[in-house]
């Protein structure tokens, strides 16, 4: 029999402004926001709150222990939404809050052995047409795959296809919602960059999903629906969210939903035997000196681990590991803090015969 496909995802990783200042090759620090002016405003305020962080660091250290779990576990793919353009040229959009990375510091991707990015977001037309051209040019020359915005909206739709091994196909479809902070204008058209945008969660919407779904799906390919909706902050599942989530699933074009956008991790269900993750929360940033939105404890991020049946791809496991950031760097949660999320979690989720459990190893399982 098969072994079970054992893919790792995570929410944003957002590697511009303070993380790239610290990497070798830093872009130009200039921001365009209304009280941080330089992008080593946020290192400042970094170490204010943890202590000092090396200069240059070398690129695998923001992924600290995250690196040596995943290698303990091998998943078979590495899949993260990457809110941040890799770029050293273009305009900044006139939208306060733009991220890039020196494509240089981009090694920082592969150093955590990423496959895929998924680029649906609301950042990644942060600098332009042109910063978005360098992304996808950066992210080629890496060798990583990416989906979910390209040249024209036909680029920007097609899945990234992943191989995971023995014929295995794994298809990643990535979708950017308004809700998230995307702006309309940034959806691309027949001759017009920018991202695949989904306008509404409307029935008509999961139609067009499904149907373009199976346009590219063959017989044995897994299907990981990657979607960037909703707003930063807050517990509450929309209804409209889980409905989408359900029904593709029902309807055998999703086996995975991997949503994201919170900055915290939002609660999770398995539905007729898939795996529905409603907001990963945030896993890179530079948002460690930052006050504010305390209650929901920012620091803490989790990794997901899901173990899919390879036959009829139904999840087998869920871990969740659990670390807090500290000097732009991965550390392992504490248990006190590991027991928080998971708590946390339980208050939320939208099942109530599933539970997240606390292993004796400090991370986290689904219980379905």
């Amino acid at each position: 029999m098969d072994a079970p496909l054992k893919l790792f995802l995570c929410g944003d990783v957002m590697t511009g402004r303070g993380v790239d200042q610290i990497l070798p090759h830093p872009t130009d620090p200039t921001l365009h926001e209304d009280f941080v002016r330089s992008a080593h405003g946020y290192v400042d305020l970094a170490e204010q709150r943890s202590g000092p962080i090396p200069r240059p660091a070398p690129f695998d250290y923001i992924w600290g222990d995250a690196l040596a779990a995943l290698t303990d576990r091998a998943p078979a793919l590495r899949i993260a939404n990457l809110e941040t353009a890799l770029t050293a040229r273009g305009h900044p959009e006139p939208k306060g809050i733009n991220y890039r990375m020196h494509p240089e510091n981009a090694t920082c991707l592969s150093a955590a052995g990423l496959d895929c990015c998924v680029l649906a977001n609301n950042h990644v037309l942060d600098w332009g047409a042109q910063g978005l051209g360098d992304t996808l040019a950066t992210l080629k020359g890496l060798g990583i795959a990416c989906c979910g915005a390209g040249a024209n909206e036909g680029a920007a739709a097609a899945p990234a296809i992943l191989s995971a091994g023995q014929d295995r196909r794994i298809l990643v479809f990535s979708y950017a919602c308004p809700s998230s902070g995307v702006p309309r204008h940034w959806a691309a058209g027949p001759e017009r960059a920018g991202v695949n945008l989904l306008a509404s969660l409307q029935r008509a919407q999961v139609d067009r999903v499904a149907s373009w779904i199976a346009r590219w799906r063959q017989p044995g390919d897994s299907v990981v629906l990657s979607l960037h909706w909703g707003p930063n902050w807050g517990h509450d599942i929309p209804a409209a969210h889980r409905e989408f989530a359900c029904e593709l699933i029902e309807r055998g074009a999703a086996d995975l939903v991997h949503g994201h956008s919170s900055h915290h991790p939002l609660g999770l269900e398995c539905h007729e035997g898939k795996l529905i993750l409603y907001g990963c929360g945030d896993f890179i940033n530079d948002y460690e000196g930052i006050g504010g939105h305390t209650d929901y404890r920012p620091e803490l991020v989790l990794g997901y681990l899901a173990e899919l049946d390879p036959t009829h791809r139904r999840l087998e496991t869920l871990e969740m590991l659990p670390f807090r950031t500290r000097r732009f760097r991965l550390q392992h949660a504490t248990g006190e803090e590991a027991s928080w999320l998971a708590g946390t979690l339980n208050r939320n989720l939208p099942v109530q015969d599933q539970r997240v459990l606390l292993s004796e190893e400090n991370s986290l399982r689904l219980s379905f």
